[in-house]
């Protein structure tokens, strides 16, 4: 027993006559979820040159060997590696705050009054705005255009659905698209009514009015994106998926990141059409600390909450009605080969059964189990029960767990109960693929990354409805949860080995928080606060 007393202070004796190294940032008096393999527990972290280079069971452990000027006592607060939303529209969300928002409206005279008093406010030329939902009024109908034409007969309007896959446009916006009652489009639809446009488009009929919505300037973009940022950072989002952009807004973003402007990391899928893909896909992968372009996004069809979401059997509230492909078979299968022949990963956007087969088969014949390409399937949300064994490390579900808990009220409506049991199944996903990643969609969802906890685990909105949850049995664990909120949404990135996770050698991204999230009582994680974000052991946000 002395022996070995006397060896334990020979070698705190022969660490203490070292020379320190002076590193960037010490932290200490924290509970720290690594969530490595082992979802082991810390207490101290060493951060140097934006790395984790040690864990310890205490702070002291760490001062043997290192001093720095920068100490960070988290006072008994709980660390977890930075949150990563596996699929978000962080651009969009920047451009939501100058539109009107219409999300939480409860009627179409809800809307309306909202559009009058941002036009009063504002005085823009276009008004656009998104967040309605029909599903959530009394009258759960599509609106028509009527009473905007008479408010505003001479300026354009355009109001996006929450699920961006319907919009109801004004008079004067659909004459300036040249829109008229005998316009058709292949994967849309202009919804009539006695024979006359309502204003209502869907999906692939949104384009036009699309086309004619002013761009923003470079000033009005940059805004959007800081704008963005501070609320992202304020949720503990560190990296940030950002499911489809263009090239001048990758190029803006990479700029802005170089200039530290911009700290925020972002994995953008871009955008499928001609003139992004031939960009991107003849110049490889970009990657830099902050920004990496390595996936191709696509649409097989619509929402559900729009019924454009392509099912293989009629609406069960609508008759003869099956959604729509937005791309045909042999398109999405030309698409996809040029994308397997790159090195880019395909993540495609599937909700309804059909899209979701139609995915899922073509994915399967492009890839060999021996290859490591991750594509994904964005939403994932209706699955027929033998399409599920598709699933894998090499083709990844990425879900939304707020999507189920916005849904459960009216969607066995639109497909019965028989086809609602294999949707929105994220545990049989998890335990098909071995992983799921998890997002929010915002600005479709809320932002907070403890609404996508919350609902992943506990199935219920945020008035803890209903009492046992919906398809309980679909429920995440809250390890399950948290690991599809880091290290399984990095690998979903191709960035398992620098984030995801608290680990020696990795990026020293990470959050405190106020509660343990996996501990405390499950009706307190919606109550929870992020005390301070770090990217790169640089503090980016305190509250």
């Amino acid at each position: 027993m002395k022996q070995a007393l006397f060896l334990i202070i020979a070698v705190f004796l022969l660490f203490s006559c070292q020379k320190k190294e002076e590193i960037d940032l010490l932290v200490s008096g924290a509970k720290i979820y690594t969530v490595n393999d082992d979802f082991e527990v810390a207490k101290a972290m060493a951060i140097n040159n934006g790395k984790i280079i040690a864990l310890a069971g205490d702070i002291e452990e760490l001062k043997i060997r290192y001093k720095s000027k920068r100490i960070y006592e988290a006072k008994g607060k709980f660390i977890l590696p930075g949150f990563i939303d596996a699929h978000a529209h962080f651009y969009g969300l920047g451009l939501q705050q100058k539109k009107v928002n219409l999300t939480g409206t409860n009627s179409f005279t809800e809307v309306v009054k909202r559009i009058t008093k941002f036009q009063k406010e504002n005085q823009v030329d276009f008004i656009t705005g998104r967040g309605w939902d029909q599903n959530d009024w009394e009258k759960q109908n599509f609106p028509t255009k009527d009473t905007l034409d008479k408010l505003f007969p001479n300026t354009p309007i355009a109001i996006t659905r929450i699920d961006g896959h319907a919009l109801l446009a004004n008079q004067k916006a659909l004459d300036m698209a040249n829109i008229t009652k005998n316009s058709t489009i292949e994967g849309g639809e202009f919804y009539k009514k006695n024979g006359q446009l309502t204003g209502v488009l869907i999906d692939n009929a949104m384009s036009g009015i699309q086309n004619i919505i002013p761009e923003p300037n470079k000033k009005d973009k940059i805004e959007a994106l800081k704008a963005a940022e501070e609320i992202t950072l304020s949720y503990g989002l560190t990296t940030i998926v950002d499911a489809g952009l263009n090239k001048n807004t990758i190029q803006l973003i990479d700029s802005l990141q170089q200039a530290g402007k911009l700290k925020t990391r972002l994995y953008t899928m871009v955008s499928s059409n001609p003139e992004d893909l031939d960009y991107f896909l003849n110049q490889g992968i970009y990657k830099t600390e902050r920004l990496h372009v390595g996936s191709v996004k696509a649409y097989a069809d619509g929402a559900l909450g729009s019924r454009g979401a392509a099912l293989k059997k009629p609406y069960s509230d609508k008759h003869k009605h099956f959604g729509a492909l937005l791309m045909s078979p042999q398109d999405f299968k030309k698409l996809a080969t040029r994308v397997y022949k790159s090195e880019y990963q395909l993540n495609t956007h599937a909700i309804g059964d059909s899209a979701n087969v139609l995915v899922l088969k073509t994915y399967d014949s492009l890839l060999s189990k021996n290859e490591d390409r991750r594509w994904r399937v964005e939403h994932a949300q209706i699955i027929d029960k033998p399409d599920f064994d598709y699933f894998g490390k090499n083709i990844i579900p990425s879900v939304q767990p707020t999507h189920a808990t916005s849904d459960m009220y009216w969607a066995e409506k639109r497909i019965g109960k028989k086809r609602l049991k294999n949707a929105y199944a994220y545990k049989k996903l998890l335990e098909k693929a071995g992983l799921i990643a998890l997002g929010t969609d915002f600005p479709i969802e809320k932002v907070s990354p403890f609404l996508t906890f919350y609902a992943a685990v506990a199935r219920k909105d945020a008035k803890a409805w209903p009492e046992n949850g919906f398809q309980p049995e679909n429920a995440l664990t809250r390890e399950e949860a948290l690991r599809g909120m880091t290290i399984w949404a990095a690998y979903g990135n191709f960035e398992e080995k620098e984030k995801g996770s608290l680990e020696v050698g990795k990026m020293a991204d990470f959050i405190v928080l106020d509660h343990d999230i996996m501990k405390t009582p499950i009706e307190n994680i919606l109550t929870t606060k992020v005390e301070a974000t770090f990217i790169n052991g640089e503090k980016v946000f305190a509250n």
